[in-house]
This record gives structure tokens, C-alpha cells and sequence, in this order.
């Protein structure tokens, strides 16, 4: 006889659990308490706000390929762990969400803090539900971690009334869950390769969820056996090595030109992974609706994302693993016949890693080069959401893959969480994360997890005064007429020094390296304040250029 408490934190177990976020609540008092009698195999990581502790979830999911697992309370809790279950599931993450729930009696009354999350997590999660009876605990979380991994990776939420995790009950623990995934057939695979093979422009896109590391060399043994001209979906840049001759560069927000010009004149498009979202299609304006005039072969795992706004000449559902290794044991096709454009989309990548000067004294363009020659290859960058994310994305090369943590959800607040959760993990290895001003303030205060954990990370605040986005939206679409995007903010170092970490301001190129590293040598968490000025508000134009440009005046 156990607990339906004990019963949950032995299937975590079972399933390989062994890192636990959460923010305490009263709800599920008693699997805190299983979760103590579990502290020799699973680390339990107290953060500050459920919704840093579901970015670190999810960063988890990420980094490993295995459910990250998040604890919170009901109401509040649940809703502020919300974003983080939004990012999973448009990011395409494993993870699962452990929510405390008012007792089974008391439901129907809008008893305190009571919330229906099969409702209110049916459009954020593959799979939502309620755990009424402990006896069902073994299956039910079977079929989570099962759900989380399995096709299209993703969210799941289970909710656990606070009697039912009380309730003692007599039942067997389940087997580990075991990943299921479609793989290629083989007429699929030959009408690939004779797209390919009859193609004058081809290109390849990587990205969406469920890569490895191997899927990740697999791909680009395919593409360079080939020489297919290779870029990534947004904030998938380190699915393949940025070094290799194939790649091409990132299908993201603010495409290079040249890059989406390429897009449209490629005859064969092969899509592995990636969506085709909105982000990575420029708005769905880099191929037609529903018929693109490219070719197109579309692998993806979820089967319900093919033909879902693309109608592909091929539509493969397969794993990425499944279709990567599959793909590297083809027989290459001749890429001598497009040798010019893949040399002349490789060139114009490699153009595209020198910036512009800046205006002011700090230019983050020189930042990004320092660190693009400083780092290892196995450092990893964190990012929330905002136009400071623009320089990390452009100028930085990755060449390794899960080296790169940035919502495509576009949401802020994620990347201190997400680079406590990276520094955690990975102890060994550098970790930098790049915040906004007004990002940092959305989860800045995981920065104490990361004291009270040791996790020497180190984060670079973009500090310009200003929700910058917004800004230059309102500059492109309201010229002069700024309104609500200016901030008043704290001394970043000083709020770091008083957290316990390492603190310093940085306001002029020539003091960054130094003050790197000296973040790296502290010891712990690290602070790096970066005041840039405002007018650089993008790599490619100031704010004074987009006011003219929309046809507004000069001043602020």
C-alpha cells in the first residue's frame, strides 16, 4: 500500500526522471513529500515563479530529448506555468506538467483556486487530463511520458487532486515508456531522391522537434554527400554545423534578403522537421498556399502537420532520426549541376556574418564576433524574445547541435531560465544568455536559483531603455509616435551584486572582453549590464532610418 503520492514519484522514477522544477505549493504537499524520499535519484530544483520553472522544463526537454517535469500549484500556479507549456508545444518539446488540484469533493463550487485544465490546457498541450483514482497513476503517467515523445514531441499536463495523492492504493508500477516513431518507406525515400536528383536549385530546411545528435550528423552527411545548399527554421540554427560548406543560413524573423530571394527561386524545397510556420516562411510569403510553385517534400513526424497548409509532392511522417539515418544511407545525387548556387548562397551566408557599425560607444556586433571566435563549440546560448535576440541569431555561428535555446514561440522571459536549466545540466560547459531589459524583468528573478544552485551562467543584459520591438514596430507603422514602450530600469549589475552573483556594467566596446572574462572566472552566476544606445534597434537600419523611412521626422 502506497500513496497515490508514492505512487507518482516512483513511475517519475521509472520513466528516468532525475531533475524536478517546481515552485512549492500546499496542492501537492504530499508528492513534495515522495519527492524527498526520491532526493538520492531525482534533483529537485525550487525556482521562483512557475513560469521559470516550466522554462527550465521545457529547456530540459530541449537539451535531453527526454519530458523535462514541472511541479506547481493549482490556479495561480497552473497559470503562470502556462507560457511555459505554450513554448513546448509551438517549440515542439517533451515536457510535463504536474499540477496540484483542489480536492475531488470540492469540485463544480469554483472552490479556491479551482480551474478546469482539461479545458484550459486542451489548446496549449497534446494531452490534458485528471488523475481521480491512484491506483491508475502507473497508467496514466505511462501514457504522458509515451504522449510527450512520441510523434510530434510535446506538452502533456496532468492534474493531481490533493486527496487522491493522499489516498493510499495497492498497484503495480508500469515498465519504462518506450518512444514510438514513424519511419520512411522506401517508395517515399526513392521519390526523394529523384526530386533531388532532377533538381537545378535545391535547398534544404531543418528544424522543428525530436532531433538528436545523431539525427543532427546524419542530416548534414546527406546534405554535404550531396552538396544541397542547407538553412535552418527559426532558432534551430545548431541542427547542423554553421561551419560546414553546406549551410546557408537561418529561415527566421528578419531574413536576409538574399536568403528569402533563394527560397523562392529553389525548384525542390525538402523540409525536414520544420513546420513551415509563419516565422519560418516569412508570413507564409516564401511559397504559395496551398500550392507551393517549389517542389516540395515535407518530412515531419506528426502526421496531422502534412498537408495542414502545404500541399507536398511527397510527404514523408517519419522521426527525424528515423529519416536522417535513412537519408545519410542514400546513395548521393550529383551536385555538380548546382555548384554555382550552393557556392553563391554559401557566400552570400558568410557576407552576411559581417555587421554594420553601430551607433554608440557599445556595438554588439563587435560583441557577437568576440564571442563567435571565444566560445567553445559546445558553449550553449540562451535567448529570450526581442530585437536584441537579432544580433545572437545573425553573427553568431553554432556548430554543435543543442547549443541554441530560444523560444519559437517568441516568448519573453525565457532565457535565464532556460540558462539555469542549461547551466544545471551541464556544469561543464559555458553557458551565456542574452537578455533584453524589459526580457530580464519578465524571469530575472531565477537569477536566485541560479545562486542558490551554483549555476555559472553567465547573462548578458541588452540594456536600451526600451521594449525595442515595439518600438520599431511603432516607428514603422506610427512615425514619431511612440507610446508605452519606454522603461525607467534598476542597475542590472547592482540588482545582480545583491542576488549574490557577480555584477558589472559595460558600456563601451573595448571593456567587453575583459568583463567577460571576468564573468567566467567568478565562479557562479555572472551579470554582464550592456548599455547600448537606443538608435540601435537593429543590425540593419537605427531608429531614425525607420522613422524616415515610414516618413516620419528625426527625433525621438
Amino acid at each position: 500500500m502506497r500513496t497515490g503520492a508514492e505512487i507518482l514519484v516512483r513511475q517519475l522514477a521509472i520513466h528516468g526522471a532525475d531533475t524536478v522544477y517546481c515552485v512549492p505549493g500546499e496542492s501537492y504537499i504530499a508528492a513534495l513529500d515522495a519527492l524527498r524520499g526520491a532526493r538520492d535519484s531525482i534533483r529537485l530544483v525550487v525556482c521562483r515563479q512557475e513560469g521559470g520553472a516550466a522554462n527550465m522544463a521545457e529547456a530540459y526537454g530541449k537539451l535531453t530529448g527526454r519530458p523535462g517535469i514541472c511541479f506547481v500549484t493549482r490556479g495561480p500556479g497552473a497559470t503562470n506555468a502556462s507560457i511555459g507549456v505554450h513554448t513546448a508545444f509551438q517549440d515542439s518539446t517533451p515536457m510535463l506538467l504536474l499540477i496540484g488540484q483542489i480536492a475531488r469533493g470540492h469540485r463544480g463550487r469554483e472552490a479556491f483556486q479551482e480551474v478546469d485544465y482539461r479545458a484550459m490546457f486542451a489548446p496549449l498541450a497534446k494531452w490534458a487530463t485528471e488523475v481521480d483514482d491512484p491506483a491508475r497513476l502507473p497508467e496514466l503517467v505511462s501514457r504522458a511520458f509515451t504522449t510527450a515523445v512520441s510523434g510530434r514531441p510535446g506538452p502533456v499536463v496532468l492534474a493531481l487532486p490533493e486527496d487522491m495523492l493522499a489516498e493510499r492504493s495497492e498497484i503495480a508500477d508500469a515498465d519504462p515508456y518506450r518512444t514510438v516513431q514513424a519511419h520512411p518507406g522506401v517508395e517515399q525515400l526513392a521519390a526523394t531522391r529523384e526530386l533531388l536528383a532532377g533538381a537545378s536549385r535545391p535547398l534544404v530546411i531543418v528544424g522543428g522537434g525530436g532531433w538528436t545528435e545523431q539525427a543532427s550528423r546524419d542530416i548534414l552527411a546527406f546534405a554535404e554527400a550531396s552538396n544541397l545548399p542547407t538553412g535552418a527554421s527559426f532558432r534551430c540554427q545548431d541542427y547542423v554545423d554553421n561551419h560546414s560548406r553546406v549551410y546557408v543560413g537561418d529561415f527566421g524573423l528578419a531574413i536576409e534578403p538574399k536568403l528569402a530571394a533563394r527560397i523562392r527561386e529553389a525548384d525542390v524545397v525538402l523540409a525536414v522537421g520544420a513546420r513551415l510556420g509563419e516565422a519560418t516562411t516569412s508570413g507564409y510569403t516564401l511559397l504559395d498556399v496551398p500550392r507551393p510553385r517549389q517542389r516540395l517534400v515535407h518530412v515531419h513526424p506528426g502526421v496531422e502537420e502534412l498537408g495542414r497548409v502545404y500541399q507536398p509532392d511527397v510527404a514523408v511522417n517519419s522521426g527525424l532520426p528515423e529519416f536522417a539515418a535513412a537519408a545519410s544511407a542514400l546513395a548521393p545525387v550529383d551536385g555538380s549541376r548546382w555548384a554555382a548556387w550552393a557556392e553563391a548562397a554559401r557566400a552570400d551566408y558568410l557576407e552576411s556574418l559581417r555587421h554594420r557599425p553601430q551607433p554608440g560607444e557599445l556595438d554588439l556586433g563587435d560583441v557577437l564576433a568576440y564571442l563567435r571566435e571565444r566560445l567553445p563549440s559546445d558553449a550553449i546560448l540562451a535567448n529570450g524574445a526581442g530585437n536584441f535576440s537579432t544580433w545572437c541569431h545573425r553573427y553568431y555561428q553554432f556548430r554543435r547541435y543543442r547549443t541554441q535555446l530560444g523560444p519559437t514561440s517568441g516568448a519573453m522571459g525565457y532565457g535565464v531560465p532556460a540558462a539555469v536549466a542549461a547551466g544545471l545540466l551541464h556544469p561543464e560547459r559555458i553557458v551565456v544568455c542574452f537578455s533584453g531589459d524589459g526580457d530580464f524583468l519578465m524571469n530575472g528573478q531565477e537569477l536566485a536559483t541560479a545562486v542558490q544552485y551554483s549555476a555559472g551562467i553567465v547573462v548578458l543584459v541588452i540594456n536600451n531603455g526600451m521594449y525595442g520591438t515595439i518600438r520599431m514596430h511603432q516607428e514603422r507603422s506610427f512615425p514619431g509616435r511612440p507610446y508605452g514602450s519606454d522603461l525607467v530600469n534598476p542597475d542590472f549589475a547592482a540588482l545582480a551584486r545583491s542576488f549574490g552573483a557577480h555584477g558589472e556594467v559595460v558600456e563601451r566596446t573595448m571593456e567587453f572582453a575583459p568583463a567577460f572574462e571576468r564573468a567566467l572566472a567568478a565562479g557562479g552566476p555572472a551579470l554582464l549590464e550592456l548599455r547600448v544606445d537606443p538608435e540601435a534597434i537593429t543590425p540593419k537600419a537605427t531608429l531614425s532610418e525607420i522613422r524616415a523611412a515610414a516618413g516620419g521626422g528625426t527625433g525621438r
